[in-house]
């Protein structure tokens, strides 16, 4: 079966090619009943454009660039499936780079990489999000770029939740279920949204006049084996706690597990919290309370601000500076006990 092509929906539309061009690339200065006409056409055909040619003809790659370095991979998974699905709405493709945050020559790697590569965009992810030298050189480069989670002291377009008031309103809810002793595990010293919940967290033991007792805040690192080394300084306490908040889904989840491992009751003995609402949060025992980061909302919010600066036609010094705030959502279930 032949396949179809541009010049077939100009035909099906009545229009010229390069009308179908224009349609097809979001340019702007074509007329709404004109742009109707072609992508009703283009439906009717199933029509896919060749990203070569495209490309080609527009003098982009159609792709954008996500940068991670993160120890999760159910938050990566979580975006970067909200990501594509709003490249997908765009036709546009996905290029994923790890890259170090602790890397000397970040900066330079990335820029590199982009050029090499020719992204016409990037989403930056926690802790890159708080490289202000990375996000000056995009800018000075003129690559539209977007961060989620996390601003640092930067202003790049964002889309993001509040990460303190999060902690804050989950700290609280263990608080009204009874418990006083509650301890708090710390994310990744490099992540700038680590020391916001954090934030939350003491603000709600203040405001509740609950104090933090001695060794009851743990370093952790974001992933389950931190989790699970923090737990276990937090259970051989001569007064454990009877509630421990973890700043991830992961550390939460290898909470649980050493908390099992003891022989300790969750929630009878041990109430747990985490933080992102991951898969992982659903797939444990029992069920973890968490505060759901809509992570897949927020890749397609930040892709959207990205492919939105790209249709525009603007560069990275002339992009929007959008913060989108995307609501949170406390996720009560079996980890957390009602009431003591």
């Amino acid at each position: 079966m032949r396949a179809v092509t541009i010049d077939d929906v100009a035909k099906k539309a009545g229009v010229s090619i390069k009308t179908v061009s224009r349609v097809v690339n979001r340019e702007p200065n074509v007329r709404a009943a004109t742009k109707e006409k072609v992508e009703a056409a283009i439906k009717e055909l199933n029509y896919r454009p060749n990203q070569s040619a495209r490309g080609l003809a527009a003098r982009r790659s159609y792709m954008i660039g996500l940068l991670y370095d993160n120890p999760s991979p159910n938050y990566l998974a979580n975006l970067q499936s909200g990501v594509l699905e709003a490249c997908h709405e765009k036709d546009y493709g996905l290029a994923l780079n790890p890259v170090s945050f602790h890397d000397p020559d970040l900066v330079e790697t990335v820029v590199h990489w982009v050029r090499q590569s020719s992204i016409d965009g990037v989403i930056l992810t926690p802790p890159l999000t708080d490289s202000i030298p990375l996000l000056e050189a995009l800018s000075q480069q003129n690559i539209p770029s977007a961060v989620i989670s996390s601003r640092g002291t930067g202003d790049a377009p964002a889309a993001l939740i509040d990460e303190e008031e999060a902690a804050y309103e989950m700290t609280r809810h263990l608080i009204i279920s009874g418990h006083r002793d509650i301890a708090f595990i710390k994310g990744h010293p490099d992540h700038y949204a680590s020391g916001l919940r954090e934030k939350g967290f003491l603000r709600a033991m203040e405001s509740e006049g609950v104090p933090v007792a001695p060794g009851f805040m743990e370093q952790g690192y974001f992933d389950f084996a931190s989790g699970q080394e923090a737990a276990s300084r937090l259970l051989d306490l001569p007064k454990r706690p009877t509630a421990i908040f973890a700043s991830n889904d992961d550390m939460a989840a290898a909470v649980i597990f050493e908390a099992h491992s003891r022989k300790i009751d969750v929630p009878g003995e041990l109430a747990v919290a985490g933080f992102d609402d991951t898969p992982l949060s659903r797939q444990i025992w029992p069920g973890l309370t968490t505060v759901r980061q809509p992570i897949r909302a927020m890749g397609h919010q930040a892709a959207g601000l990205v492919l939105d600066t790209l249709a525009a036609g603007k560069g990275a010094d002339e992009e929007r500076k959008d913060v989108i705030q995307v609501d949170f959502e406390l996720m009560i279930r079996g980890s957390t006990a009602t009431s003591r």
